[in-house]
């Protein structure tokens, strides 16, 4: 079997908490006092175009939020959305270990708008670890679809069987096995030093 050497990682969920999910948009709903099912169907209509990075922050707060008067601001509810995001501490020093260790090509491949992606790789100091970041706001393709592995293994000039993905969802981990990466689905990001190292990956 041939030496992995590139890295794809996925963000929310294993190096990060899940950005703009449902979790997320629940607690807003709470705390701003919208009316869930609209604010969930106006999110769905446009969820596609604001992850792959046709339809700006701006551009869903009008399509989702303000397209009515409300009682708070633009900026409270950029902030709570940004407020959302925490760090998984033990997977992100992983990541900085292998990094520094320079074995491997290290990436990310994950959904994610263009404003609270670019917030997330500078509050949590991602560019210092990752090389290139395959997000879907960039590639225009979002996970599970084959287009997005393809474009990470394409630009990066890697082989599928030279590659491991790691993903929290089954469906992405499925996606990527079709075309040949190996994969690992991380349930536990604390964890995630030791699956690697079964997996004979280490920094050293």
């Amino acid at each position: 079997m041939p030496k992995l050497s590139l890295l794809l990682w996925d963000v929310g969920g294993v190096l990060l908490s899940n950005g703009w999910d449902h979790l997320s948009r629940a607690a807003a709903v709470d705390r701003f006092h919208l009316n869930a099912a609209e604010f969930e169907a106006r999110h769905a209509a446009v969820e596609a175009a604001f992850e792959t990075g046709s339809l700006s922050e701006e551009e869903y707060l009008d399509a989702t939020v303000f397209y009515e008067p409300r009682t708070f601001s633009r900026d409270e509810f950029r902030t709570f959305i940004r407020s959302r995001s925490t760090a998984h501490p033990a997977a992100i020093e992983v990541a900085r270990a292998l990094q520094r260790g320079g074995r491997y090509h290290l990436a990310t491949l994950n959904n994610e708008s263009r404003e609270l992606n670019e917030y997330r790789i500078q509050k949590f100091g991602l560019a210092e670890i990752f090389e290139e970041f395959f997000s879907s706001c960039y590639t225009g393709h979002r996970k599970p679809d084959p287009a997005a592995y393809r474009a990470a293994l394409d630009i990066t000039r890697h082989a599928p069987e030279e590659t491991l993905f790691l993903d929290d969802r089954p469906e992405n981990i499925a996606a990527a096995e079709s075309l040949g990466i190996r994969s690992l689905r991380v349930i536990d990001p604390g964890r995630l030093r030791g699956d690697l190292d079964r997996l004979g990956v280490v920094a050293n």
